[in-house]
């Protein structure tokens, strides 16, 4: 035992020290993201100690509850209810309440309602702590095998194939790791444009992390987008994790020119510009001038 442990032994009789009372304010507390063995021992001592705690979804957050015995009101703060619930959360924090934050899983406010609440918290002087856990974002990151210094996280895909392409072509350039979250049914098309706007860097599909048929399948873009074209019917939460651009961007002059003229009969100078940028890991501003100069020439 070091000097300390033995200071706070001698004080208390050689017993634990007993924990600190649950400060009043709102405390951000991540939930395990699968398996329920995954929630911290700290989580667990907030949520038993909260006087409300608001809930993605309260039949989804019952689960949990039921499980480890935490039997506090809830309320439910999604992006739905976020309006009528706020001021009820905010009411609670200005009557010295102590309100917990949870989504359905993982870390709260990551990709998940809770911005707007903690920022109420904020402005109002309320205090404002977490409870850190599990998450998606860096468990599929570390499985994956690709660099972990550096990384840029950007949610989810956009549904609409224009809106997605100019998603994937806006991040792409960014040198770093990517990191999206895709749904499903979506999976298999969104691979396909992350193939063809990006090129063919390695990347890894993560799919139900922590749970029974949990299961990580990394190869180069185009061989992950053509195994779910086979296999559509996927299911389960899913992050997609994709390489930097490669160090060997530079390029010839001739292959980016080539580039963006095919790119130029199906899109804007403007979206094709950002397309060849983030396939080859350039800037978009140097691309774009680069397509301009294309299109006079050829008017």
């Amino acid at each position: 035992m070091n000097e300390q442990g033995q200071a706070e032994g001698q004080a208390t009789g050689g017993q634990a020290p007993r924990k600190p009372p649950l400060e009043a304010g709102l405390h951000i507390v991540a939930t395990p993201i699968g398996n329920m063995g995954d929630i911290t021992l700290r989580a667990l001592d907030v949520l038993r100690a909260a006087d409300l705690i608001a809930c993605e979804d309260t039949r989804v957050f019952a689960k949990l509850a039921s499980h480890y015995g935490i039997a506090v009101p809830t309320v439910a703060y999604s992006d739905a209810t976020q309006d009528a619930a706020e001021p009820r959360i905010v009411r609670a924090l200005a009557s010295g309440k102590r309100v917990a934050l949870v989504s359905d899983a993982g870390m709260p406010l990551i990709s998940d309602p809770g911005y707007r609440l903690v920022r109420a918290a904020l402005a109002g002087g309320y205090t404002v702590s977490s409870a850190p856990g599990a998450s998606a974002v860096p468990m599929a990151l570390a499985l994956s095998g690709l660099p972990t210094d550096r990384f840029f996280f950007a949610g989810f895909l956009p549904a609409k194939p224009t809106e997605r392409r100019r998603a994937i072509g806006e991040a792409g350039s960014v040198p770093s790791t990517l990191v999206f979250f895709e749904a499903p049914h979506r999976l298999a098309e969104s691979l396909q444009d992350l193939a063809e706007l990006l090129g063919d860097r390695p990347a890894a599909v993560a799919r139900e992390l922590t749970k029974l048929f949990e299961e990580v399948r990394r190869a180069p873009l185009h061989e992950l987008a053509a195994y779910y074209a086979r296999h559509p019917d996927v299911r389960g939460e899913i992050v997609i994790v994709i390489g930097p651009p490669s160090e060997e961007t530079a390029r010839s002059g001739e292959t980016i020119d080539a580039a963006l003229r095919t790119a130029m009969e199906g899109a804007s100078v403007k979206d094709a510009a950002a397309e060849v940028a983030a396939r080859y890991g350039l800037k978009r501003r140097d691309v774009y001038a680069r397509a301009l100069e294309l299109k006079r020439g050829a008017a």
